[in-house]
């Protein structure tokens, strides 16, 4: 029997050449033929069978409020609808907070959020359940509601303790500094729109057990969440991850709760049972971005540097605790982006609000510190006089410096980043140009500005929960020299599977695609960390490298035994095994060979993170393991009259170490800064007064397209290997180039502040939105931006339905129909375009059109 595979290329040639595609190659996504062809599977395209039953929520409609009662009988006598469960059907477990308790899988007698659970349809088909849900009637007693900020902090309502973070004494430094500015910036959330909504489906198995396939980033704690609501052991369920459309965050806690419902119906009903949230209930119940209000007074010396600063930051937590605890201290940690601070007094709020609870987002908190940060550098300088970018190279740190919460400032290349892209870019020189053509602009009465700004990312990577920090893997060989692994991250599109598979390629110097990752599963890899904080490549990868260095050490212990040689004159090279001077086997054949000699071709792996540590109580430590590292020269143009605005261009070096795979990191660092940039500038999260999210779909929240880019855009990898050791000395590089979208709104408020000759900072929130651009621009000119002519109060009258509390632009004159707009009829003109098979309409050939799911 032949042990080689036809798909490789024959060892005669793979022996002349350097195995394909190791660490340091471009190789492309390992799915990257299938999502282009459409031809991966999801968790909603697995074929099911036609006992599948699917389930549907029932939503609450207010944001705080005691159910008096749910009328669910025409709910239950709909059609397709097999069973109905509310709280009470709850079996085990019914809170499924991810850290502390506080989320309930449904609603008992209080809600506390509109869109929270109240009861779940199950039917026939998804569309059936849906139908359902329309049936109930439900009867509340409102209660009093918290829905912003403001309004948790003056009651002090808290999800969690505050906590603080204190170095020196600065507010001693603050009352002798020269110069002490204070300001504020409020910044919104962000919507995940990932493009796979959450989904989930459960198949009971023959021994009582469960097996979950989920669109989860933590495939461990959905199963432990899957095991205590159903009330089995955690071995008895098995949960599966082969990919996801996308995650950012929001599927590290809040996957969980689908599968959770999904599980109990599938046991209590003994079918596989299938969910999924169509756009419109996602976006309304799943959590978001954090909003934060944050607030800063610092003192500076003349040269702008930093002498003392006293900071608060408050976190809009919603409901719940979720991950909330941990991003607000990650927040705190990231207040000082790349900035020494020699006295700092930090605050982190964590307010609770009857809103839908927020939880992990890329960055995880820091983006919403950093841009602090980044705001107060841009207030000092035109405070000053001064230009950003001197600032902030003023106040960087220095090795040998520490943080305000006790981290060593080690192997700190930002100045050489920073001042080689500004190099590279002419910085200086395009400073003058865009200040000559801004006043050029004011001279002649023109309506456009220009802006320039460069500013830096420094991000902490690791877990900021010790425990987290750890990781494991499988890796199996086969007889014909081909390889498996599995590890414990998922994959949703970042590129960890190629990653992790090359790191296998590199270790037995074989071609990649002898090589297989296959899907995450918690019977393969137990008690995995979730695929977040950046860490996925540096654990997994650390951890699959373990296990094929034990299975090397095997091998090699075999042949010198075998062979009679020295272990050291045994080489892995070009798919080959070169065993001193006496023999040069193929890979497949020595592999072979070891399995004839009973040797074991599989090993587990582990990795846990060292040096890291964080003292709570005494907010001291080293929570991070290193700091990845970037900066990013953003120029705009925008529209006084309108606010409107253009990303003209956007030059960015990016720290990732020693890559992996540079086209994978590429391709995260323009595909975060996208969203960074959409999260700044356009994703602007509306709620009405009674605490409904009113931009609840694609039609009215705005992301960011290919149209947004930015005109002239180039991307560049800093060249230099981590000093620490991780993974082939590379660098993370999921969540660190998000932050470099900074320096889009930093450009913005930039080009704002020049109609203020740069010496007062923009009042610009975040997003910077054209709105907030035109209202930034008018408080610049001092102009007022409310309406100053006295409204018509019978105009407003009328349009406005009575007792409306609920609007979310009463202060404005909503438009009127057009008198005339109905009787027109235009004229038919030459050229117009008209049906010429109308017949087309009434009876339409869908021959050719992909049918409905078989579901519905």
């Amino acid at each position: 029997m032949s042990h080689h595979s036809s798909l490789f290329d024959s060892y005669s040639t793979r022996r002349q050449r350097p195995p394909k595609n190791k660490i340091g190659t471009g190789a492309k996504h390992d799915s990257a033929i299938s999502h282009v062809m459409g031809t991966a599977t999801y968790v909603d395209d697995m074929l099911k069978p036609q006992s599948t039953l699917h389930l549907a929520i029932g939503k609450s409609a207010h944001a705080h409020a005691r159910v008096l009662s749910m009328d669910l009988s025409a709910v239950r006598a709909a059609d397709g609808v097999i069973d109905v469960i509310t709280f009470k059907d709850l079996p085990a477990k019914t809170d499924i907070g991810a850290v502390f308790d506080g989320d309930p899988l449904m609603v008992d007698e209080i809600t506390e959020y509109v869109g929270q659970t109240l009861f779940a349809v199950v039917a026939t088909s998804h569309r059936a359940a849906k139908k359902a849900v329309l049936n109930a009637i439900l009867e509340y007693e409102p209660l009093p509601a918290i829905l912003t900020v403001e309004e948790a902090l003056k009651q002090q309502h808290f999800v969690r303790p505050s906590h603080f973070m204190e170095r020196g004494d600065a507010q001693a430094e603050l009352a002798a500094a020269p110069t002490r500015v204070a300001g504020h910036i409020h910044m919104l959330g962000q919507e995940h729109f990932y493009l796979e909504g959450q989904v989930s489906y459960v198949v009971p198995c023959d021994d009582g057990g469960l097996e979950v396939y989920t669109s989860s980033q933590h495939p461990s704690e959905v199963q432990q969440l899957v095991a205590e609501v159903v009330d089995l052991p955690f071995h008895a369920v098995t949960t599966v991850v082969r990919r996801m459309g996308g995650g950012f965050g929001g599927k590290e806690t809040q996957a969980a709760a689908w599968a959770c419902l999904c599980g109990i119906v599938a046991k209590r009903q003994n079918v596989p049972v299938s969910m999924r949230l169509d756009r419109q209930d996602d976006m309304v119940v799943t959590g978001k971005r954090h909003e934060f209000s944050n607030r800063y007074d610092v003192g500076v010396n003349d040269e702008g540097q930093v002498l003392g600063v006293d900071m608060q930051l408050s976190g809009l937590c919603g409901y719940s605790p979720d991950l909330s605890d941990a991003i607000v201290d990650r927040a705190m940690f990231h207040c000082d982006n790349a900035y020494y601070y020699p006295a700092a007094q930090i605050a982190g709020h964590r307010c609770k609000t009857h809103t839908v609870s927020n939880t992990a987002y890329r960055g995880f908190g820091g983006p919403q510190g950093l841009l602090t940060a980044e705001y107060m550098m841009d207030h000092i300088a035109y405070t000053l006089g001064k230009d950003p970018l001197q600032v902030r190279l003023a106040n960087l740190y220095q090795n040998g410096q520490s943080t305000h919460y006790g981290q060593p400032i080690e192997h700190f290349d930002l100045a050489t980043i920073m001042q080689t892209l500004a190099d590279d870019n002419e910085y200086d020189k395009r400073r003058q140009q865009i200040t000559a053509a801004n006043k050029k602009a004011e001279a002649e009465g023109g309506d456009k500005r220009l802006g320039l700004a460069l500013t830096p990312v420094k991000f902490g990577i690791s877990f900021t929960v010790q425990t987290l920090n750890q990781a494991g893997a499988l890796v199996l060989i086969y007889t014909d020299g081909t390889i498996q692994v599995n590890h414990g991250g998922t994959e949703m599109g970042q590129g960890l599977y190629i990653k992790i598979a090359q790191i296998v390629a590199n270790e037995f110097d074989v071609d990649l695609d002898t090589v297989k990752a296959t899907a995450t599963r918690t019977d393969k890899v137990p008690n995995t960390s979730p695929t977040a904080a950046s860490s996925g490549t540096d654990m997994n990868g650390k951890a699959a490298q373990n296990a094929c260095i034990t299975i090397k050490d095997r091998l090699v212990e075999f042949a010198a035994e075998h062979f009679e040689v020295a272990a050291e004159d045994i080489k892995f090279e070009c798919n080959h095994v070169h065993i001193g001077d006496k023999e040069v086997l193929t890979f497949a054949d020595f592999i072979l060979l070891a399995y004839q000699h009973r040797i074991s071709l599989s090993s587990t792996g582990y990795y846990k993170t060292p040096k890291i540590f964080y003292d709570r109580s005494k907010a001291w430590g080293r929570p991070f393991f290193y700091f990845a590292l970037g900066a990013a020269c953003s120029e705009v143009e925008i529209d006084t009259l309108t606010g409107e605005y253009k990303v003209l261009r956007c030059d960015i070096l990016h720290d990732v170490g020693q890559s992996i795979n540079p086209a994978i990191d590429i391709g995260q660092i323009e595909g975060a800064f996208v969203q960074g940039m959409g999260w700044l500038t356009a994703e602007e999260l509306i709620w009405d007064k009674k605490g409904n999210l009113a931009s609840n779909s694609a039609a009215n929240y705005k992301i960011p397209t290919a149209h947004d880019l930015p005109k002239r855009w180039s991307v560049k990898l800093f060249d230099r290997k981590n000093e620490e050791q991780t993974i082939y000395n590379s660098k993370a590089v999921g969540e660190p180039p998000f932050m470099l979208a900074a320096s889009v709104w930093c450009a913005i408020n930039n080009a704002v502040a020049s109609l203020g000759d740069y010496k007062k900072n923009p009042d610009l929130t975040m997003p910077a939105t054209p709105e907030a651009v035109l209202k930034a621009v008018m408080r610049m000119q001092g102009q007022a931006w409310e309406i100053a002519s006295k409204a018509e109060a019978e105009t407003i009258a009328s349009l406005t339905p009575d007792n409306d509390d609920c609007g979310i632009d009463d202060d404005r004159v909503k438009p009127q129909q057009v008198p005339h707009g109905k009787d027109v009829n235009p004229p038919e003109s030459e050229g117009q375009l008209f049906d010429e098979q109308p017949e087309a309409i009434e009876n339409p050939n869908v021959s050719t059109a992909r049918g409905p799911a078989h579901s519905e």
